[in-house]
């Protein structure tokens, strides 16, 4: 019997997690996937919204701007990746500055500071790479780049170290009322708690309407991206959108923490809950729409494509709270954009509303830093030479385009809540990222797991599940044993 149970270890529901590792409980988090961050958060723009765009007065709205304000703080804290570099909405038609000023006046109801209307010729003595159509640009300082997969991963390892357990490969398939708790019945047996955070992204309708009579509905929205090589990351140095239309705010191009360029995504309702294949229409559509913001973009230099599903729920509007006819159960549902942003606000608003509920006691061990994998590049030469000197497998370079050492793969796999795949080592560390996409680290990297978790390669896999990575049957040929492919 755990005292509170999240379902989903995306970005909402570690940041919850971590906030209640401030309490003494027992908490656990649920999560059909081999690993964190392998839902909605780690397929998303990245972006650090200003507050400027939901609705005032909304919920969306208000978690926007305090999630944005704790930003820096909590990337300090838990050492991942976050650069507050501005962004731009670029409006191209001189009958549309209607509506370049009622986002200017919404985001000052919306408390977002230092907001300001530039004219052209600010704005492109600013990014010298706007579209020559510019004629106005909404300027909002305090909006900022992040990455995703840092940021959740150090949520989440935060939360273990001070006491909530994790479980994967675990995924919810029933979830039964009882008198004073709840049952959880998953793919590994039976959990029961008081109290249930329902954190689960595209399926966060499906556990709702399992306890409550009053349904919602979330439709998958899917965004596909296409990401571009380093040599064109600072092509711009601000995010830069469009003007928002009836699916949001359109394709967006934007430098990355780690310096590539990214353009995307689109927005297409699905109905199918894991629908993140790339289509030809998709990418089409963002070659065709990423110019009417930014010119001369460096399409050739793109070096892979993605997609990812965006929670929407029918209202447009964040779902959090203790469900009516459901006490204990409590809602995180309709995270969409911007819910990557509004995460460090999610997590405050439903812990506290947990503390609340169950009389939570402070946790007088609680750490609140963590650090995260060690960078030689940031490091002095000296520095570097020392620590090679010390442990020689950081200087061995695994993936040659970002660099990547096996110092920095053997603590992605042997850290808290490890890497066990080669997309677990390459969220942490980036190998297999660069320019041609782990085609050639990718035996190197698996040479390392298997010899690190005594995994069989071709027990190895690229994201958990039936995603091996090596198949066929081995053979004794001329009394040596080989593998045929």
């Amino acid at each position: 019997m755990y005292d509170i149970i999240i379902i989903g270890a995306g970005v909402s529901g570690t940041s919850i997690a971590r906030e209640l590792s401030r309490c003494k409980g027992k908490f656990c988090v649920l999560e059909k996937e081999e690993d964190v961050c392998c839902g909605t958060s780690k397929a998303n723009s990245g972006i650090v919204h200003a507050g400027y765009d939901a609705a005032p007065g909304s919920l969306m709205a208000e978690l926007n701007v305090q999630g944005n304000r704790m930003m820096k703080a909590l990337s300090e804290e838990l050492d991942f990746p976050f650069y507050q570099n501005g962004s731009f909405v670029v409006c191209t038609e001189e009958n549309a500055l209607p509506r370049l000023s009622e986002l200017y006046e919404r985001g000052q109801k919306n408390g977002v500071k230092d907001l300001q209307i530039l004219t052209r010729e600010e704005a492109l003595f600013m990014e010298p790479n706007l579209c020559g159509e510019t004629v106005a640009v909404l300027y909002a300082p305090t909006a900022g780049i992040v990455c995703p997969f840092g940021m959740n991963i150090a949520l989440a390892e935060n939360a273990f170290l001070n006491g909530v357990e994790f479980a994967f490969d675990t995924e919810v398939k029933e979830i039964i009322k009882k008198e004073s708790h709840y049952q959880l019945i998953t793919s590994k047996g039976i959990y029961e708690a008081r109290c249930v955070v329902n954190a689960a992204g595209v399926y966060a309708d499906r556990f709702h309407n399992m306890v409550s009579e009053k349904k919602i509905h979330i439709t998958p929205r899917k965004g596909e991206y296409i990401l571009l090589d380093k040599s064109a990351g600072n092509h711009v140095s601000h995010t830069i959108f469009a003007l928002p239309g009836k699916y949001g705010k359109g394709v967006l191009v934007t430098p990355t923490v780690h310096g590539n360029l990214m353009i995307g995504p689109t927005a297409v309702d699905i109905t199918d809950k894991e629908g993140k294949n790339t289509t030809a229409e998709g990418i089409d559509t963002i070659r065709q729409k990423a110019g009417n913001s930014v010119r001369n973009l460096p399409l050739k230099k793109v070096i892979t494509s993605f997609a990812g599903l965006r929670a929407h729920e029918d209202g447009h509007e964040f779902l959090i709270g203790e469900v009516e006819d459901a006490p204990g159960f409590i809602d995180c549902a309709g995270i969409e954009s911007p819910g990557l942003t509004s995460a460090p606000a999610i997590g405050v608003l439903a812990a506290d509303l947990l503390k609340d509920k169950l009389q939570l006691e402070d946790n007088p061990s609680f750490t609140p830093e963590r650090k995260g994998i060690l960078n030689p590049a940031l490091l002095t030469l000296e520095e570097r030479n020392r620590l090679i000197q010390n442990q020689p497998a950081y200087g061995n370079i695994i993936c040659r385009c970002e660099m990547i050492s096996e110092g920095e793969i053997l603590d992605a796999i042997h850290r808290p809540l490890g890497a066990k795949s080669l997309d677990g080592v390459k969220r942490r560390t980036r190998a297999g990222m660069g320019r041609c996409q782990s085609g050639f680290c990718s035996p190197r990297t698996m040479e390392i797991l298997h010899r690190e978790l005594k995994i069989p390669m071709e027990e190895l896999t690229k994201c958990g599940g039936n995603s091996r990575l090596i198949t066929g049957q081995r053979e004794r040929v001329a009394g040596c044993s080989s593998t045929i492919l």
